[in-house]
């Protein structure tokens, strides 16, 4: 079979990062001097990471957004070839580049401060891959970087009834109302639900955050677990509760989740087991340094999943 006609279970579009982590002891207050414990240089992205999770759970998945020929753009595609992703549809634009993030990561709390560039990043390009490309997939993954074109590929998934996961933490662009609506399957922070619909409550922000068309609407909250609401029981959110794990890194945790969810769904998975599989594959991951880094394969989940607790303990904001 010509790879042209081989379908795949993931098409994402959007954006893709390089990392630049810097590891202190604590998060510095203004205007002091702080000492670097450690420097480490990883891929990561809404996207990228979630196809990368994706694929090491065993999901055939493949890139389409765009990227330049700079530095920064060759260390993403270096990342994705090596952990299988298909390029065949990648769109290169001299002048085009990744997300540039530098994080700071507190060893004391398990925390981490990101401090984001945006400057030539496109993510999804407004027409590309073509809608046949995009019939071929299980499985649509969009964010929020090149809202156009995540629209467009959102239109044509649904119209051929593929599932589309959306990691949303921006909706700035005058499109982004009619890419909310298109995506059946919303998985976002407590932070960012409460942006779009005003709502702290976490169980109360899965109602008001569905619409017509909606699979599945998950708010994720840390060390709280998730709430989640699907569309045979609309009036009754339920909570899962997180994993009770030692926290080293949590940089990357919400795209584990929304990867190993992503994984699930191409499964066949029924609900409550996507939620409890993507909390461990997040929870797994919190407990290893870096983004992709620290991504679990299956057998590191299912291994968890037989012994792990669910006590709130894990943050995977």
């Amino acid at each position: 079979m010509r790879k042209e006609e081989r379908g795949f279970d993931i098409l994402g579009l959007g954006a893709v990062a390089v990392d630049d982590l810097i590891y202190v002891e604590s998060y510095p207050p203004p205007d002091v001097k702080s000492k670097v414990l450690r420097r480490e240089r990883h891929c990561g992205g809404l996207t990228a990471t979630a196809l990368v999770t994706a694929a090491r759970l065993g999901c055939r998945c493949a890139y389409a957004g765009v990227l330049g020929f700079d530095e920064l753009s060759h260390i993403v595609l270096e990342v994705l070839k090596q952990e299988g992703i298909d390029l065949s549809y990648l769109v290169r634009e001299e002048g085009a580049r990744p997300v540039y993030s530098t994080i700071i990561v507190d060893e004391g709390e398990k925390t981490r401060n990101i401090f984001f560039d945006l400057h030539a990043v496109m993510g999804a390009h407004p027409e590309l891959p073509e809608p046949d490309t995009i019939r071929k997939a299980r499985v649509l993954f969009v964010d929020h970087i090149g809202v156009k074109g995540m629209v467009r590929a959102s239109r044509v998934a649904r119209e051929a009834g593929i599932p589309v996961v959306g990691d949303f933490e921006s909706n700035e662009s005058p499109d982004f109302a009619d890419l909310l609506g298109l995506v059946d399957h919303l998985i976002i922070s407590r932070a960012f639900a409460a942006r779009l619909c005003g709502e702290t409550e976490p169980a109360m922000a899965t109602r008001k955050l569905w619409s017509k068309g909606r699979e599945v609407v998950i708010v994720t909250c840390g060390a709280e677990g998730c709430w989640y609401l699907e569309a045979s029981h609309r009036e009754s959110p339920i909570h899962h509760p997180a994993f009770s794990v030692k926290g080293v890194d949590t940089t990357g945790c919400g795209d584990v989740f929304h990867g190993a969810y992503a994984w699930g769904l191409t499964q066949g998975m029924g609900l409550p087991e996507r939620v409890r599989f993507a909390s461990a594959a997040a929870a797994l991951k919190a407990t290893q340094p870096g983004g992709q880094k620290g991504v679990p394969t299956r057998p590191m989940v299912e291994a968890f999943l037989k012994g792990g607790t669910e006590d709130g303990l894990c943050d995977y904001r």
